[in-house]
């Protein structure tokens, strides 16, 4: 990362300090600020009981109540809905087009094409969802363009390319040209691409606190500032504890769901199939002209061919937000400040948007966020089942979640109904998946991995060929059969 990139502005940003990001601040006071849910008041049952109040959780229990409407549902949030990576993220809602490869090779072609297929579905439900309960999210449904920005990156897409004409979708794939990507975003570091043309944006807050509205307005009671810190099965209930600043209460429910995100890599059985892993954004001033200088009219989201990707989209009023995801990982599932205090990742964020805008020099960024995402073993996330039949779970979406978060509601919701439908036998359910390396070893390796392959991509984006050994040392994930880092050459 060349610094002399960045202006005094730019390193002036400080992630973090306690503050809610951007989206998070707009969201809330569009509610006019609205004090937090109360805890709950004494000791309680339910049908089900969600841990966690973000996508996952809150469109399970938008499910549940569009399946059985009388199913005392109870949600549990430690912070407020939307604190987590539901309210920070960048926007993105994608289905599995981009994952199609992986997909073959983990489940066959027959069980991936049905897998992403019900991801997308996902996509246009979600802004229908949107429209009927009048949830205005910014929701947008313009395509994201995958660009290569070095040769080692222009046939980066040929798999899935090929894949998805042999399965019949090859519609959902559109390959560009530079001259042709370079016509919907001027990014002189910009090669050729593929655009996915079933992907939108979100302002990410805006739809989780929509979320939340919707499902208190169903009778779903949602307790707020409400920790889970012990759970127990207990016959035909499960026994939460929930601390408090009320104090310490039990909820005994038929069915848990635990939708926690990142902090899943904290709970047992789940530590050796997770690894959190922080990402951070950061947001220009509002340039509506000079996003029609650069032909960025159409809306379409953005990404790079990094193993640390850059992520990107225009908002509403104007806005570049970028991310960058090659931040750190966390040790032996602890959240902590690395997550959103780390001015290094931030950093990286804005150099992202100097080297990817360099005609945009004068204009300047006015936020830096970040927050830690789940990344599983294979980058897909998981749902299921713990022994017992009580407990339900769904995690790893990579940084992925806005749209497949949806499927997950679905899905989730079916297990706890004890349902048989079609949605709990995708391949993303009940499997096992390939587990990580103990700690410290988890933790070691996920941190010298990282710095070697940014030094490798930044390397390779500034024209220069990596040495063999740091070739061959980046290649190690996937030669042990995990899905992360770079691929072939």
């Amino acid at each position: 990362m060349d610094r002399s990139l960045l202006t005094r502005d730019d390193l002036a940003l400080r992630p973090g300090r306690g503050e809610r990001n951007p989206w998070l601040r707009e969201a809330l006071a569009a509610e006019g600020s609205p004090a937090p849910a109360a805890p709950p008041d004494g000791d309680l049952d339910c049908d089900v009981a969600i841990v966690g109040g973000g996508y996952t959780g809150l469109w399970t229990a938008y499910q549940l109540t569009e399946r059985a409407p009388d199913l005392r549902v109870v949600v549990l949030e430690r912070d407020i809905c939307g604190g987590g990576p539901s309210g920070r993220n960048g926007g993105f809602v994608n289905g599995w087009w981009d994952e199609l490869e992986g997909l073959v090779d983990l489940y066959g072609e027959e069980a991936a094409l049905e897998a992403a297929l019900a991801a997308s579905a996902s996509i246009s439900e979600i802004g229908a969802w949107c429209r009927q309960h009048r949830v205005n999210a910014h929701y947008r449904r313009a395509g994201m363009l995958t660009v290569s920005t070095t040769p080692l990156h222009d046939r980066a897409m040929d798999g899935s390319v090929a894949i998805a004409a042999r399965l019949g979708v090859a519609k959902e794939y559109a390959v560009r040209t530079a001259e042709q990507v370079r016509a919907r975003c001027d990014s002189p570091r910009f090669r050729n691409g593929t655009l996915t043309r079933d992907a939108a944006t979100v302002q990410p807050a805006l739809l989780a606190r929509g979320l939340r509205r919707v499902v208190m307005s169903r009778g779903v009671a949602i307790h707020e500032g409400s920790k889970v810190t012990r759970m127990r099965h207990d016959g035909k209930l499960v026994r939460l504890l929930v601390d408090s600043d009320a104090g310490l209460d039990e909820i005994r429910a038929g069915h848990v769901v635990l939708a926690v995100n990142a902090w899943t890599a904290g709970w047992r059985p789940f530590g050796q199939s997770l690894l959190a892993w922080g990402s951070y954004m950061v947001r220009s001033e509002p340039i509506p002209e000079r996003l029609k200088e650069l032909g960025w009219t159409g809306g379409e989201s953005i990404v790079d061919g990094r193993a640390s990707v850059h992520y990107l989209r225009v908002t509403r009023d104007g806005r570049i937000a970028i991310g960058a995801g090659g931040g750190r990982p966390g040790y032996d599932g602890q959240i902590g400040s690395i997550f959103t205090d780390d001015l290094g990742s931030a950093r990286r964020a804005a150099f992202a948007f100097r080297w990817f805008f360099p005609q945009l020099a004068d204009v300047r960024l006015t936020d830096a966020w970040g927050g830690p995402i789940d990344v599983s073993a294979d980058h897909l996330p998981r749902f299921g089942t713990l022994r017992g039949g009580r407990i339900h779970f769904g995690f790893g979406y990579s940084g992925n979640g806005v749209g497949p978060s949806h499927l997950g509601g679905k899905i989730l919701a079916s297990l706890a109904l004890e349902s048989d439908e079609p949605l709990t036998r995708l391949a993303v359910v009940g499997r096992v998946p390939r587990r990580l390396p103990p700690e410290p070893f988890r933790y070691v390796g996920a941190r010298v991995l990282r710095e070697a392959m940014i030094a490798r991509e930044d390397g390779e984006e500034a024209g220069r060929r990596a040495p063999w050994w740091l070739r061959e040392l980046t290649r190690i994930p996937r030669r042990l059969g995990y899905h992360l880092g770079p691929g072939a050459e």
